[in-house]
């Protein structure tokens, strides 16, 4: 794309072109921050782009929330738009509209973000294709490619969809993250409400519990609280590992869980491990998480990948030949999230200059995630640049020893080996002395976070790096 080059395009595609270029920033900042940052201050976010593509106006659910992405978001976006149109962008902040007037003689449409984790559901903001119970209408079995990554998972959820509330009670569904987890749950309570259409069902993240929880003690309105959660049919929860030292919160948990099994309800959740290796999380709660069946999605294999790129793309209006597929899904191979993400750059790639989907348009496309391979960074690379800054040894990176001295740099290289390769999570777990790739997860998200908040760290992390890519 060349600079200056957005602007002449024609002005009846620019609504389309602001929404992709949107979706792919959002997309960039899904990899770059911790996860839970991203859910709770990014997710919420929409967007509605000018014709001319000199502004973007970001609507924040509230004041607070205003103020916090202001300071510490507004000038990182800002940056990666402007990088994206190849010319300034203003960024303005708008407190999001409580409803639309009736009569307007211009009513701006605003772009939805198109979230994490396959899910378009944020809050109690209604986004195309979610109803109510908080289901996305468009994340069924249909659309669910399946492959032996999430062959078990799939069967196991289609039993609890058709007949809810006796085997597999509950459901526990764990990986990493961008693998489909959610999907799954939400293809599980659209097809229990196609059956029985007057069943009780309500998709929620395990933030969103938190929050209710918190407002119920404020407001003295746990009757309510109860009726909501104690009388449901399926209760689809994600990301359970955002309980942790959340003791109120497990303790509703509990309750609610006991309260639905007892009237013969299904509760079905996600988490990014599985339910024993959940931290500060109360026991009697992981022996009820592990009562049930509990199932794994293990990131997609090369041939489930290219079927996903086609898929999606078809869902887009667009025609992937196969070769670009399977070129696309060689090189993103951790999980469907970055696969969507490499796909919409090549789609707006794509559009932008008027060019057919080929081999070539994809490698220009998608040049910053190649260069990274280029540089051919290396596992062992880095295992060995790491051990030598932290003076241990190189077996330790594969040895069981767990002192803080070896844990540490062994945790830091494991988050080097996700950033900097293309490597799975079970790869690198298996480089690592054939440890669980929810070993490799916890690893990823403890350094990434605490790089967010540690200055010391994120400057060695830093020095890493530079010397790493030379």
């Amino acid at each position: 794309m060349t600079e200056g080059s957005l602007p002449h395009i024609a002005a009846s595609h620019s609504l389309d072109i602001g929404q992709n270029l949107w979706q792919i920033c959002v997309d960039q900042l899904a990899q770059e921050l911790p996860e839970q940052q991203f859910i709770l201050w990014i997710k919420p976010l929409r967007a509605q782009v000018a014709e001319d593509f000199s502004k973007v106006t970001i609507f924040v659910p509230n004041r607070f929330k205003l103020e916090w992405v202001r300071s510490e978001f507004s000038s990182r976006i800002s940056a990666m738009l402007e990088k994206m149109y190849g010319q300034p962008v203003v960024v303005e902040l708008a407190i999001t509209p409580r409803e639309t007037p009736a009569k307007s003689s211009y009513i701006p449409k605003i772009l939805e973000n198109p979230g994490i984790d396959e899910s378009t559901t944020v809050g109690d903001t209604a986004t195309t294709g979610v109803t109510k119970n908080r289901l996305n209408g468009l994340l069924t079995f249909e659309t669910l490619v399946e492959g032996t990554a999430n062959r078990m998972a799939r069967a196991a959820a289609m039993h609890v969809a058709t007949i809810p509330g006796h085997m597999y009670n509950p459901l526990f569904i764990y990986g990493g993250v961008g693998l489909g987890k959610t999907h799954l749950m939400h293809a599980v309570g659209n097809r229990l409400l196609q059956d029985k259409p007057n069943s009780k069902v309500l998709y929620i993240h395990a933030e969103q519990f938190v929050s209710d929880v918190v407002k119920a003690y404020q407001r003295k309105t746990f009757d309510e609280f109860k009726e909501r959660y104690h009388s449901l049919d399926l209760l689809l929860i994600d990301d359970v590992q955002f309980f942790a030292n959340k003791d109120r919160t497990q303790e509703e948990f509990f309750n609610a869980f006991e309260a639905l099994l007892a009237r013969k309800s299904h509760i079905v959740m996600t988490s990014d491990t599985y339910p024993k290796g959940l931290t500060d999380i109360h026991e009697r709660l992981v022996s009820r998480f592990d009562s049930g069946l509990t199932v794994a999605i293990e990131p997609p294999e090369l041939e489930m990948r290219v079927a996903i790129l086609i898929n999606k793309a078809r869902a887009e209006g667009a025609d992937m030949p196969e070769e670009v597929a399977f070129f696309v899904a060689k090189n993103v191979r951790s999980n469907v999230r970055e696969l969507e993400g490499a796909l919409r750059k090549i789609l707006a790639y794509s559009r932008f200059n008027q060019k057919e989907i080929s081999i070539q348009l994809a490698r220009e496309a998608l040049r910053d995630l190649l260069s990274i391979q280029n540089r051919q960074i290396s596992v062992e690379n880095i295992q060995k640049t790491v051990a030598d800054y932290y003076k241990i040894k190189i077996a330790d990176m594969y040895s069981k020893k767990r002192p803080a001295s070896i844990a540490r740099p062994r945790q830091i290289a494991m988050y080097l080996a996700k950033e900097l390769t293309q490597k799975s999570l079970p790869e690198i777990g298996e480089l690592f002395g054939g440890r669980d790739h929810t070993t490799v997860l916890h690893a990823v998200r403890k350094i990434g976070g605490e790089r967010q908040q540690l200055t010391e760290l994120n400057q060695q992390l830093h020095v890493l790096e530079q010397t790493l890519k030379g």
